[in-house]
């Protein structure tokens, strides 16, 4: 099996998804670089995210039209829609439902290492990295060994995490509900994305 390595700027965007609607089930796709069609040295690497909907997960002509546009903006840019991240509402429940797989299993047609990460609310705020990584193995989505998944640098990550927490960064994340109700919130949400660069890269050069 392989190793499956989560990026700062992938995980931060997550979990300020989940903050901004801690009552509601909400969802997105795990983006990666195109030109790393297999794995390199054993390892999947999850670079960014896009969050998709907080408000009706089960909508499946917007998620369509939301996986169009991702695609083609992934295909400038050397990305590739790698998988599919999903918290449900209720507190303990972990378990991937059919919303998950379906979407989950679309993008496996296209990416045959494509995973499933859950959010496990209850540990959002343990310190320890509160995600679920499941891989697709004869057609069903089994959970994936803990220790096949790598975090670079996650205290860095869980730091710089907590800051936008602290800073209410999370009202500034744009999804696609966001998105669709005004077309000008920009849905890649490249101001985060600079936040979470300076943050783990401060200018005097310190990591």
């Amino acid at each position: 099996m392989c190793e499956v390595e989560i990026s700062a700027q992938a995980y931060v965007k997550l979990f300020l998804h989940a903050y901004r609607y801690p009552h509601c089930s909400i969802n997105g796709v795990l983006l990666s670089d195109r030109s790393a069609s297999s794995p390199q040295g054993g390892c999947i690497y999850i670079e960014d995210c896009v969050p998709l909907f907080h408000s009706c997960l089960s909508l499946s002509a917007m998620t369509e039209v939301a996986l169009h546009q991702i695609d083609s903006w992934c295909s400038q840019r050397q990305r590739k829609i790698l998988g599919y991240y999903q918290a449900n509402a209720a507190l303990t429940n972990t378990s991937p439902d059919q919303v998950a797989v379906k979407i989950v299993d679309k993008i496996s047609e296209q990416c045959q290492n494509a995973v499933l990460v859950m959010v496990d609310n209850s540990k959002v705020d343990s310190g320890i990295p509160p995600v679920l990584l499941y891989e697709k193995k004869d057609s069903k989505w089994i959970l994936k060994d803990k220790n096949l998944v790598m975090w670079r640098q996650w205290e860095e990550t869980k730091r710089v995490a907590n800051a936008l927490l602290e800073s209410k960064a999370y009202r500034q994340l744009v999804d696609f509900d966001t998105h669709l109700d005004d077309i000008r919130q920009d849905w890649t949400n490249q101001h985060i994305n600079a936040k979470i660069e300076e943050l783990l890269y401060p200018a005097n050069g310190t990591i």
